[in-house]
């Protein structure tokens, strides 16, 4: 069959179109899954800390699918801040007690001096992957109060000369989930190839990074990394938040940087462990019931850099 010129035109044109299409629509997507760029985390000895930029995100269960203490949604403004690409491990919390920090009182200033002895409550049990035993450097830590991790992001402000402290429940919440209102930290589906819950593994607990879109054994992990990069913000165990929990906080909470209620008995804790129900993992939920002196093995944390 024999075309015109004209009938070559138009169909160079269509696959023209077709093509920008394509690419519009891979892009659009490629940038609702990712809600900023990912820039080269900061290391200054202590482990890798990812950028949050400043920004407005919208806080709450957009879902309808958590309890009446994760409502309303509400507009949140945040300053730049830096978050820990992943929880603390052993690794680093052991710097921290090999420089005494159990026994210097001035990294206690929110309390808990001489309250805990001389390291965390699991630091030497096999079962949940202690500090001391050899081969467990890269889990996270877990056994800690609030005040031992809070303890510890005061040495790490002396060591580094930049100021660290544990996240605000705002500010994990936007490092979880970005501006897109995700419900969980890669997406709006859950399966045990992205994190570390409901008993799903053959041991408690796994090291930190573990879902990285790696093979693991007879498992095919998918990246569980959030929009700013941060890993095992769903799973393996609760980040301790520097909030004093109160259910109905988001009815009163300011709108710029929230630093959570001036007093109270409950510390906030997110994102679910390695027993937790999938709902546990949303990155909107919310969990009051841990007093500031509680240990468990479901319990670690991660920092925050300020600027």
């Amino acid at each position: 069959m024999v075309r015109s010129r004209g009938y070559s035109r138009k169909l160079e044109r269509l696959k023209t179109t077709i093509f920008t299409t394509s690419w519009i629509i891979a892009m659009s997507t490629l940038l609702n899954d990712c809600s900023w760029p990912i820039q080269k985390p900061i290391n200054e000895g202590y482990g890798d800390y990812v950028l949050v930029p400043a920004g407005e995100f919208q806080m709450g269960d957009n879902y309808g699918e958590g309890g009446q203490d994760e409502q309303p949604v509400h507009t949140v403004f945040l300053s730049e801040y830096h978050i820990g690409r992943y929880q603390v491990t052993n690794g680093e919390y052991k710097k921290f007690i090999d420089d005494g920090g159990y026994s210097v009182e001035r990294y206690w200033s929110n309390g808990g001096y001489g309250g805990f002895g001389r390291y965390p409550l699991y630091w030497e049990n096999a079962t949940y992957r202690g500090g001391a035993i050899v081969g467990n450097d890269s889990y996270p830590v877990t056994g800690v109060t609030w005040y031992e991790a809070s303890a510890y992001c005061s040495w790490l402000s002396e060591k580094t000369g930049n100021k660290y402290r544990l996240p605000t429940e705002a500010e994990w919440e936007k490092a979880a989930r970005g501006t897109d209102q995700r419900r969980f930290p890669w997406g709006n589906t859950l399966d045990s190839s992205y994190a570390n819950y409901d008993n799903h593994q053959s041991d408690p607990l796994v090291p930190v990074g573990y879902y990285d879109g790696s093979i693991r054994g007879n498992l095919q992990t998918r990246s569980n990394a959030s929009p700013c990069g941060a890993y095992d913000m769903a799973g393996n165990v609760w980040d301790w938040c520097a909030d004093w929990y109160d259910e109905k906080y988001y009815s009163v909470s300011p709108t710029d940087n929230p630093r959570g209620p001036q007093s109270g008995k409950i510390k906030a804790i997110r994102g679910g462990s390695w027993k937790s129900v999938p709902g546990s993992l949303r990155s909107a939920k919310r969990s009051g019931n841990d007093a500031p002196e509680r240990r468990a093995n479901t319990l670690g944390f991660r920092c925050v850099r300020e600027g």
